[in-house]
């Protein structure tokens, strides 16, 4: 098949009714019969040569074209003769040629015998079929992270394929809601999860389970949400069972709750409907984690809470006959509660939590009565007024020693000198393992570690302040892990010491300016750049709730 005049403009029309019916750049259909040609042309002139094929976009006239590079035959050898060609050999095509020049010229039309018009057609199509997945991938990309109407096509292992317009998602089977079945030609509504390029083309993953879905029904049921006068600001699902959805009004004079449910309970009823009855809990979000976590419990009614912040817990009083109901069937409501506040949730009763106590009150008036030499009496008192440690009564205000009944300033004198007595014991009798165990003066030396915290460092090998300087922060004050969703404690050399994180980064930080590894100016301009930062983005943070009511 030659290429002439007859058919040059049945290229072009080829090329655009193809564009049209895949929905791509009639361009690109082009360049995909370009590429045919050129392969075609190799084949009868040798696959060595560099043919090139260039198609005129309005007359559709094909040109051919074979292209020689010139190389520097001092860096590189001439390899292929039909394609490359030294200085010497291009002085009698071009003046003064350099390395990197090309000498085109004009070849004749190929004529394409059966086998070349078959490989072209492969060529085209190929082409096309990676323009038509580049476009989809592009398109469904945009897409992420929506909700999407789609018709069932068919179930493959339990996994349903979905037919959406311009290519198929994939809903698997641990996403969809309990037990669903579909059949094909079946509408379903489904949230694009993730869209991935991979060699079989784009892999569109659908989701029925994920929060995500819930906060986008939401969002298509109450015009408040679409509108940003509501924001949804945490989802918890244990799909098809039961959910938990906390949102906040930016509107004082619209109830976020109120709004969500809608008119008798039509709104979320709609949301329900689609969740194949999964009881959805609204619960209106508060910045004040106990109150929010109070929230999050409802329907149980709470007593106490006592957040740690640092651990990222929390512990819960519940009177005994709420305890089952603060749990939930097979632990559901206080799960739903610790995905939605994002902490680690301990319930108690009212009983347990007295028991604790009564423990910690024993341990503590136990610690006086031996260090102190004190009777259990005046040891309980102690523990009454708040003392929990040597270190508190050795060096606390005399004044704050004399509201106790019974203690006047000998006493309280008396009290404060044996507890220092004992401190300094303990602080001798540490420091001499400490440097037993190698700690050098350098440790003694720091401020801020007292000679028990540096024997609990030489223990672990920590006994240079070099050594010192390169602990991380977490491993001086603990820490927790979490892999695979389940969270674990990390034990800190001075932990128990009472050294939080920022204390202990502060600490490794002095060492490390002590012994020069840091310039104080770069931390004082990293620390004046995110102030900067920490300025536009509150420059760019949005209204404020009096003013978006406003």
């Amino acid at each position: 098949m030659a290429i002439t005049s007859a058919n040059q403009l049945e290229l072009l029309q080829t090329a655009e009714a193809v564009a049209r019916e895949k929905m791509i750049d009639p361009g690109l259909v082009v360049e995909a019969m370009e590429e045919s040609l050129a392969r075609a042309a190799k084949s009868r002139y040798g696959a060595e040569m560099d043919i090139r094929v260039s198609i005129d976009r309005k007359t559709g006239k094909a040109t051919f074209t074979r292209v020689r590079t010139v190389i520097d035959p001092d860096e590189e050898e001439l390899e292929n003769y039909q394609a490359q060609m030294t200085p010497e050999q291009a002085r009698q095509y071009m003046d003064d040629p350099k390395p990197g020049d090309t000498f085109v010229e004009e070849v004749p039309p190929v004529d394409m015998g059966r086998i070349a018009a078959q490989s072209a057609k492969q060529v085209i199509l190929q082409k096309v079929r990676e323009a038509e997945r580049d476009r989809q991938f592009e398109e469904f990309q945009d897409r992420a992270g929506t909700i999407i109407n789609g018709v069932v096509k068919r179930e493959e292992y339990g996994n349903v394929v979905v037919d959406v317009g311009r290519g198929e998602g994939v809903l698997r089977r641990n996403e969809k809601i309990g037990r669903e079945s579909y059949r094909p030609g079946d509408r379903i509504r489904c949230y694009i999860k993730d869209v991935r390029r991979e060699q079989r083309g784009p892999q569109i993953f659908l989701s029925r389970t994920a929060p995500e879905f819930m906060a986008e029904l939401f969002k298509m049921e109450v015009p408040e949400i679409y509108d940003g006068i509501i924001e949804i600001k945490a989802v918890a699902r244990d799909p098809g069972s039961r959910a938990k959805i906390a949102v906040i009004s930016y509107d004082g004079s619209i109830d976020p709750v109120g709004a969500c449910v809608g008119m008798r309970g039509s709104r979320v009823q709609a949301v329900v409907n689609e969740l194949q009855g999964e009881k959805i809990d609204i619960i209106p979000w508060n910045e004040d984690a106990p109150t929010f976590l109070v929230n999050a419990l409802q329907p149980a009614e709470v007593a106490k809470v006592v957040l740690d912040e640092e651990a990222e817990r929390i512990e819960v009083v519940v009177p005994e006959e709420q305890l089952s109901l603060a749990i939930g069937r097979r632990g559901q409501n206080v799960r739903l509660a610790s995905q939605l506040t994002g902490l680690d949730i301990d319930i108690m009763t009212e009983e347990e939590e007295s028991a604790r106590r009564q423990a910690e009150f024993e341990t503590r008036t136990k610690l006086f009565m031996d260090t102190l030499d004190l009777d259990e009496f005046f040891a309980q008192l102690l523990v009454s007024e708040g003392f929990t440690n040597l270190e508190e009564v050795a060096y606390v205000e005399v004044d704050e020693l004399l509201v106790i009944d019974g203690v006047d300033e000998d006493t309280a004198s008396e009290l404060q000198a044996r507890a220092r007595d004992y401190l300094d014991e303990q602080n001798r009798k540490a420091e001499e393992r400490a440097r037993e165990l190698g700690a050098e003066d350098s440790l003694f030396a720091f401020e801020g570690l007292t000679p028990q915290m540096v024997e609990a460092l030489a223990e672990d090998g920590v006994k240079t302040l070099e050594d010192f300087a390169t602990c991380a922060d977490w491993e001086l004050a603990g820490g927790w892990t979490t892999v695979n969703g389940e969270r674990s404690k990390d034990d800190g050399l001075l932990e128990k010491f009472g050294v939080g994180l920022e204390e202990a980064q502060n600490m490794v930080m002095t060492a490390r300016l002590q012994l020069g590894w840091v310039d104080l100016a770069d931390i004082v301009d990293e620390s004046e750049e995110e102030e900067g930062e920490e300025a536009e983005a509150e420059a760019d943070a949005p209204e404020t709730t009096e003013e978006a009511g406003a």
